[in-house]
Protein backbone atom coordinates (compact mmCIF):
# COMPACT_ATOMS: atom_id res chain seq x y z
CA UNK A 1 0.00 0.00 0.00
CA UNK A 2 1.30 3.49 -0.79
CA UNK A 3 2.19 5.72 2.14
CA UNK A 4 -0.09 8.62 3.17
CA UNK A 5 -0.25 11.47 0.66
CA UNK A 6 1.99 14.45 1.29
CA UNK A 7 -0.10 17.53 0.51
CA UNK A 8 1.84 20.71 -0.21
CA UNK A 9 0.02 24.05 -0.34
CA UNK A 10 1.53 27.08 -2.11
CA UNK A 11 -0.65 29.97 -0.88
CA UNK A 12 0.48 32.93 -3.01
CA UNK A 13 3.47 32.33 -5.31
CA UNK A 14 4.95 34.90 -7.63
CA UNK A 15 2.90 34.41 -10.81
CA UNK A 16 -0.67 35.57 -10.30
CA UNK A 17 -1.34 39.26 -9.73
CA UNK A 18 -3.80 41.07 -7.43
CA UNK A 19 -6.24 41.90 -10.25
CA UNK A 20 -6.83 38.20 -10.90
CA UNK A 21 -8.48 37.34 -7.58
CA UNK A 22 -9.58 39.25 -4.49
CA UNK A 23 -8.73 36.13 -2.48
CA UNK A 24 -5.02 35.99 -3.38
CA UNK A 25 -3.01 36.50 -0.14
CA UNK A 26 -0.87 39.62 -0.43
CA UNK A 27 0.10 41.04 2.97
CA UNK A 28 2.19 39.11 5.51
CA UNK A 29 -0.90 38.83 7.68
CA UNK A 30 -2.92 37.35 4.83
CA UNK A 31 -0.14 34.93 3.88
CA UNK A 32 0.18 33.79 7.49
CA UNK A 33 -3.56 33.28 7.88
CA UNK A 34 -3.82 31.40 4.57
CA UNK A 35 -0.92 29.15 5.57
CA UNK A 36 -2.30 28.39 9.02
CA UNK A 37 -5.72 27.52 7.63
CA UNK A 38 -4.22 25.35 4.87
CA UNK A 39 -2.17 23.44 7.44
CA UNK A 40 -5.24 22.91 9.60
CA UNK A 41 -7.07 21.60 6.52
CA UNK A 42 -4.41 18.95 5.96
CA UNK A 43 -1.38 20.42 4.19
CA UNK A 44 1.82 18.95 5.65
CA UNK A 45 4.09 21.35 3.73
CA UNK A 46 3.59 25.07 3.07
CA UNK A 47 5.54 26.48 0.10
CA UNK A 48 6.04 30.21 0.57
CA UNK A 49 6.75 33.39 -1.36
CA UNK A 50 6.44 37.00 -0.15
CA UNK A 51 4.84 40.04 -1.74
CA UNK A 52 5.06 43.79 -1.30
CA UNK A 53 2.08 44.45 1.00
CA UNK A 54 1.21 47.69 -0.82
CA UNK A 55 1.38 46.56 -4.44
CA UNK A 56 1.23 42.76 -4.30
CA UNK A 57 4.39 42.47 -6.41
CA UNK A 58 6.66 39.49 -5.65
CA UNK A 59 9.27 40.67 -3.16
CA UNK A 60 12.42 38.82 -1.98
CA UNK A 61 13.06 40.80 1.21
CA UNK A 62 13.73 38.48 4.18
CA UNK A 63 12.07 40.93 6.56
CA UNK A 64 8.75 40.26 4.83
CA UNK A 65 9.15 36.51 5.31
CA UNK A 66 9.97 37.13 8.96
CA UNK A 67 6.58 38.81 9.34
CA UNK A 68 4.71 35.58 8.58
CA UNK A 69 7.06 32.65 9.21
CA UNK A 70 7.07 32.94 13.03
CA UNK A 71 3.27 32.88 13.18
CA UNK A 72 3.08 29.82 10.93
CA UNK A 73 5.64 28.07 13.11
CA UNK A 74 3.85 29.07 16.30
CA UNK A 75 0.35 28.04 15.22
CA UNK A 76 1.07 24.89 13.16
CA UNK A 77 3.60 22.08 12.96
CA UNK A 78 3.67 22.26 9.14
CA UNK A 79 6.94 21.96 7.26
CA UNK A 80 7.87 25.44 6.03
CA UNK A 81 9.27 25.52 2.50
CA UNK A 82 10.81 28.86 1.45
CA UNK A 83 10.94 29.43 -2.30
CA UNK A 84 14.22 30.07 -4.11
CA UNK A 85 12.20 30.76 -7.25
CA UNK A 86 11.25 34.18 -5.90
CA UNK A 87 9.69 36.12 -8.73
CA UNK A 88 10.34 36.03 -12.46
CA UNK A 89 13.16 38.40 -13.37
CA UNK A 90 14.88 38.32 -9.97
CA UNK A 91 18.60 37.57 -9.77
CA UNK A 92 19.88 34.40 -8.17
CA UNK A 93 21.05 36.33 -5.15
CA UNK A 94 17.65 38.01 -4.71
CA UNK A 95 15.89 34.67 -4.97
CA UNK A 96 18.12 33.14 -2.28
CA UNK A 97 17.97 35.95 0.27
CA UNK A 98 14.99 34.72 2.26
CA UNK A 99 16.07 31.07 2.41
CA UNK A 100 19.64 31.90 3.42
CA UNK A 101 18.36 34.24 6.15
CA UNK A 102 15.69 31.92 7.56
CA UNK A 103 17.47 28.53 7.13
CA UNK A 104 14.23 26.56 6.59
CA UNK A 105 13.76 22.80 6.72
CA UNK A 106 12.93 22.85 3.01
CA UNK A 107 13.34 25.17 0.04
CA UNK A 108 12.18 24.89 -3.54
CA UNK A 109 14.71 24.62 -6.37
CA UNK A 110 13.87 24.79 -10.07
CA UNK A 111 16.16 22.21 -11.66
CA UNK A 112 16.67 23.85 -15.05
CA UNK A 113 16.24 26.94 -17.15
CA UNK A 114 13.11 27.40 -19.23
CA UNK A 115 10.98 29.89 -21.09
CA UNK A 116 8.33 30.79 -18.51
CA UNK A 117 5.48 32.37 -20.44
CA UNK A 118 2.58 33.84 -18.48
CA UNK A 119 1.93 36.67 -20.96
CA UNK A 120 -1.20 34.92 -22.39
CA UNK A 121 -3.01 35.95 -19.18
CA UNK A 122 -2.84 39.55 -20.42
CA UNK A 123 -5.82 39.09 -22.71
CA UNK A 124 -8.11 38.02 -19.87
CA UNK A 125 -8.21 41.44 -18.21
CA UNK A 126 -8.90 44.98 -19.41
CA UNK A 127 -8.27 46.91 -16.20
CA UNK A 128 -5.56 46.43 -13.61
CA UNK A 129 -5.21 47.35 -9.95
CA UNK A 130 -1.52 48.20 -10.35
CA UNK A 131 0.60 49.41 -13.26
CA UNK A 132 3.25 46.75 -12.67
CA UNK A 133 0.89 43.85 -13.43
CA UNK A 134 0.56 44.06 -17.25
CA UNK A 135 4.22 45.05 -17.57
CA UNK A 136 5.23 42.01 -15.51
CA UNK A 137 3.14 39.63 -17.57
CA UNK A 138 4.33 41.09 -20.89
CA UNK A 139 7.97 40.78 -19.81
CA UNK A 140 7.69 36.99 -19.83
CA UNK A 141 7.32 37.01 -23.62
CA UNK A 142 11.08 37.54 -23.70
CA UNK A 143 12.19 35.93 -20.44
CA UNK A 144 14.25 32.86 -19.65
CA UNK A 145 13.89 31.65 -16.07
CA UNK A 146 17.57 30.99 -15.51
CA UNK A 147 18.73 27.97 -13.53
CA UNK A 148 22.08 26.94 -15.00
CA UNK A 149 24.30 24.14 -13.76
CA UNK A 150 26.40 26.77 -11.98
CA UNK A 151 23.26 28.12 -10.30
CA UNK A 152 22.18 24.66 -9.20
CA UNK A 153 25.61 23.85 -7.78
CA UNK A 154 25.75 27.13 -5.88
CA UNK A 155 22.28 26.74 -4.38
CA UNK A 156 22.57 23.12 -3.25
CA UNK A 157 25.96 23.81 -1.67
CA UNK A 158 24.86 27.07 -0.03
CA UNK A 159 21.51 25.92 1.35
CA UNK A 160 22.03 22.19 1.55
CA UNK A 161 25.62 22.19 2.69
CA UNK A 162 25.66 25.26 4.91
CA UNK A 163 22.13 25.17 6.32
CA UNK A 164 21.06 21.52 6.12
CA UNK A 165 18.03 22.57 4.09
CA UNK A 166 16.48 19.95 1.82
CA UNK A 167 14.80 20.71 -1.47
CA UNK A 168 11.54 20.48 -3.34
CA UNK A 169 13.14 19.85 -6.74
CA UNK A 170 10.76 21.43 -9.25
CA UNK A 171 11.00 19.66 -12.61
CA UNK A 172 9.15 21.40 -15.44
CA UNK A 173 10.34 19.08 -18.18
CA UNK A 174 11.95 15.72 -18.79
CA UNK A 175 15.46 17.15 -18.99
CA UNK A 176 15.12 18.56 -15.49
CA UNK A 177 14.98 15.03 -14.10
CA UNK A 178 18.33 14.35 -15.73
CA UNK A 179 19.71 17.63 -14.35
CA UNK A 180 18.74 16.40 -10.88
CA UNK A 181 20.41 13.05 -11.57
CA UNK A 182 23.58 14.96 -12.47
CA UNK A 183 23.48 16.82 -9.15
CA UNK A 184 23.15 13.50 -7.36
CA UNK A 185 26.04 12.01 -9.32
CA UNK A 186 28.29 14.86 -8.10
CA UNK A 187 27.65 13.78 -4.52
CA UNK A 188 26.28 17.20 -3.54
CA UNK A 189 22.90 15.98 -2.32
CA UNK A 190 21.80 12.88 -0.45
CA UNK A 191 18.53 10.93 -0.52
CA UNK A 192 15.67 11.01 0.03
CA UNK A 193 14.87 13.42 -2.80
CA UNK A 194 11.54 15.22 -3.14
CA UNK A 195 10.70 15.59 -6.84
CA UNK A 196 7.90 17.98 -7.75
CA UNK A 197 6.77 17.40 -11.36
CA UNK A 198 5.25 20.54 -12.85
CA UNK A 199 2.81 20.62 -15.76
CA UNK A 200 0.90 23.23 -17.71
CA UNK A 201 3.35 26.17 -17.75
CA UNK A 202 3.94 27.60 -21.23
CA UNK A 203 7.57 26.67 -21.85
CA UNK A 204 7.49 23.45 -19.84
CA UNK A 205 5.79 20.06 -20.07
CA UNK A 206 2.17 20.32 -21.14
CA UNK A 207 -0.67 19.16 -18.91
CA UNK A 208 -1.10 15.85 -20.70
CA UNK A 209 -1.49 12.64 -18.72
CA UNK A 210 0.99 10.90 -21.00
CA UNK A 211 3.63 13.40 -19.89
CA UNK A 212 2.92 12.70 -16.23
CA UNK A 213 3.16 8.94 -16.73
CA UNK A 214 6.36 9.22 -18.76
CA UNK A 215 8.07 11.58 -16.31
CA UNK A 216 7.12 9.26 -13.45
CA UNK A 217 8.53 6.29 -15.37
CA UNK A 218 11.85 8.06 -16.00
CA UNK A 219 12.04 9.27 -12.38
CA UNK A 220 11.60 5.68 -11.21
CA UNK A 221 14.52 4.62 -13.41
CA UNK A 222 16.75 7.47 -12.25
CA UNK A 223 15.96 7.59 -8.55
CA UNK A 224 14.49 4.21 -7.60
CA UNK A 225 13.69 3.94 -3.93
CA UNK A 226 15.57 7.15 -3.09
CA UNK A 227 12.81 9.65 -3.80
CA UNK A 228 9.28 10.85 -3.13
CA UNK A 229 7.39 12.22 -6.11
CA UNK A 230 4.70 14.87 -6.22
CA UNK A 231 2.69 16.58 -8.94
CA UNK A 232 1.36 20.08 -9.52
CA UNK A 233 -0.41 21.45 -12.55
CA UNK A 234 -1.31 25.01 -13.47
CA UNK A 235 -4.78 26.49 -13.74
CA UNK A 236 -7.70 24.25 -14.62
CA UNK A 237 -5.44 21.21 -14.61
CA UNK A 238 -4.67 21.49 -10.89
CA UNK A 239 -7.30 19.20 -9.39
CA UNK A 240 -7.35 16.58 -12.18
CA UNK A 241 -3.56 16.16 -12.05
CA UNK A 242 -3.49 16.13 -8.26
CA UNK A 243 -6.12 13.39 -8.36
CA UNK A 244 -4.12 11.40 -10.92
CA UNK A 245 -1.02 11.66 -8.74
CA UNK A 246 -2.94 10.28 -5.77
CA UNK A 247 -4.33 7.46 -7.89
CA UNK A 248 -0.83 6.54 -9.06
CA UNK A 249 0.53 6.41 -5.51
CA UNK A 250 2.23 9.80 -5.49
CA UNK A 251 1.93 13.09 -3.62
CA UNK A 252 0.52 16.43 -4.73
CA UNK A 253 0.50 20.21 -4.47
CA UNK A 254 -2.35 22.71 -4.56
CA UNK A 255 -2.64 26.40 -3.70
CA UNK A 256 -3.22 29.77 -5.33
CA UNK A 257 0.32 29.92 -6.66
CA UNK A 258 -0.72 27.22 -9.12
CA UNK A 259 -4.43 27.93 -9.64
CA UNK A 260 -6.83 30.65 -8.50
CA UNK A 261 -9.83 28.39 -9.05
CA UNK A 262 -11.54 25.59 -7.15
CA UNK A 263 -13.89 24.57 -9.97
CA UNK A 264 -14.76 25.59 -13.55
CA UNK A 265 -15.15 29.37 -13.54
CA UNK A 266 -15.24 29.47 -9.74
CA UNK A 267 -12.53 31.39 -7.91
CA UNK A 268 -11.22 29.60 -4.83
CA UNK A 269 -12.29 31.53 -1.73
CA UNK A 270 -9.23 30.29 0.13
CA UNK A 271 -6.21 28.04 -0.07
CA UNK A 272 -7.73 25.92 2.69
CA UNK A 273 -10.69 25.33 0.38
CA UNK A 274 -8.39 23.79 -2.23
CA UNK A 275 -6.68 21.64 0.40
CA UNK A 276 -10.02 20.47 1.76
CA UNK A 277 -11.26 19.58 -1.72
CA UNK A 278 -8.23 17.49 -2.65
CA UNK A 279 -8.12 15.89 0.79
CA UNK A 280 -11.72 14.76 0.31
CA UNK A 281 -10.80 13.27 -3.06
CA UNK A 282 -7.70 11.56 -1.69
CA UNK A 283 -9.61 9.99 1.17
CA UNK A 284 -12.41 8.89 -1.14
CA UNK A 285 -9.74 6.99 -3.10
CA UNK A 286 -8.89 5.06 0.04
CA UNK A 287 -5.65 6.91 0.79
CA UNK A 288 -4.84 8.83 3.94
CA UNK A 289 -3.16 12.22 4.33
CA UNK A 290 0.30 12.53 5.84
CA UNK A 291 1.03 14.60 8.93
CA UNK A 292 3.92 17.07 9.06
CA UNK A 293 5.89 14.64 11.25
CA UNK A 294 5.44 11.93 8.63
CA UNK A 295 6.68 14.39 6.00
CA UNK A 296 9.78 15.10 8.09
CA UNK A 297 10.51 11.40 8.47
CA UNK A 298 10.04 10.53 4.81
CA UNK A 299 11.95 13.55 3.49
CA UNK A 300 14.79 13.38 6.02
CA UNK A 301 14.29 16.95 7.25
CA UNK A 302 16.39 18.53 9.97
CA UNK A 303 13.47 19.52 12.20
CA UNK A 304 11.56 22.68 13.00
CA UNK A 305 13.86 23.41 15.95
CA UNK A 306 16.79 24.11 13.62
CA UNK A 307 15.40 27.00 11.60
CA UNK A 308 16.05 30.73 11.99
CA UNK A 309 12.53 32.07 12.53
Amino acid sequence: MPEPVLITCAPTGGIHTPTMSPHLPITPEEIAEASVQAARAGAAIIHLHARDPETGKPDPRPELFQRFLPRIAAETDAVVNVSTGGGLGMTREERLRAAVTTSPEMASLNVGSLNFGIFPMLRKYEQWKHDWEPEFLESTRDLVFKNTFADLEYIVKELGGEHGTRFEFECYDLGHLYNLAWLIDQGWIEPPFFVQMVFGILGGAGADLDNLVHMHTIAEKLFGDDYEWSVLAAGRHQMPFATQAAMLGGNLRVGMEDSLYIGPGELAPSNAGQVTKIRTIVESLGRSVATPDEARRRLGLKGADRVAF
